[in-house]
């Protein structure tokens, strides 16, 4: 079995930047959604029960997509057919989410395709397309490094998941109060 190589501290740094983007997401996602279904109708008394959109996708996908992963081999490679997925779809449902109410046309029965079901539907394609990115991106430190740098390469990935985060969730934030965008419906 060939020896995998050794790698500096910015060869594992831009092998697991990836992550930073994939936790943007997440942090994006849980700082606008509720308000994002709020101002579509949905009542705060029953946002909770939307997050269970997370946990339970997450429960579904990642198993599904981790077994997949590490069986395909493609010409895009092991793991890269499920970040240019993942990403894509990520990237539809972050930017279709906010706009769920531009699918209804004046007409449409509300009573059966509301914006809260479409913003619902969003946030379960942008959990899914998130966990088929996040997942194969989790096992590629373990895929690329020697065992002696998996702690480093989990370090870096772990920093990287928590300057995602913060920055994400500030991001609301920084363009209402430095670049002025409206945070009302």
């Amino acid at each position: 079995m060939k020896k995998k190589p050794f790698l500096d501290f910015w060869q594992i740094w831009n092998l697991t930047f990836g992550f930073l983007g994939i936790q943007f997401g997440f942090a994006l996602q849980n700082a606008n959604s509720s308000r994002i279904l709020q101002t579509y109708g949905a009542d705060v008394e029953h946002l909770s029960l939307f997050w269970l959109a997370a946990p339970l996708t997450g429960m579904i996908i990642q198993p599904i997509i981790g077994h997949y992963s590490d069986k395909t081999w493609c010409r895009l490679g092991r793991r890269r057919p499920f970040f240019l997925v993942g990403a894509i779809l990520t990237t539809i449902a972050l930017v279709l989410m906010p706009n769920a109410d531009l699918f209804l046309s004046p007409g449409t029965a509300h009573a059966i395709l509301s914006p809260v079901l479409i913003g619902a539907g969003m946030l379960m394609i942008m959990d899914a397309s998130i966990n088929v990115t996040m997942e194969p991106f989790r096992a590629l430190v373990g895929d690329m490094l020697p065992d002696e740098q998996h702690t480093k390469g989990f370090s870096i990935q772990t920093f990287l998941i928590g300057v995602g985060a913060v920055v994400g969730s500030l991001l609301p934030s920084i363009m209402n109060n430095f670049f002025g965008l409206s945070n009302t419906a």
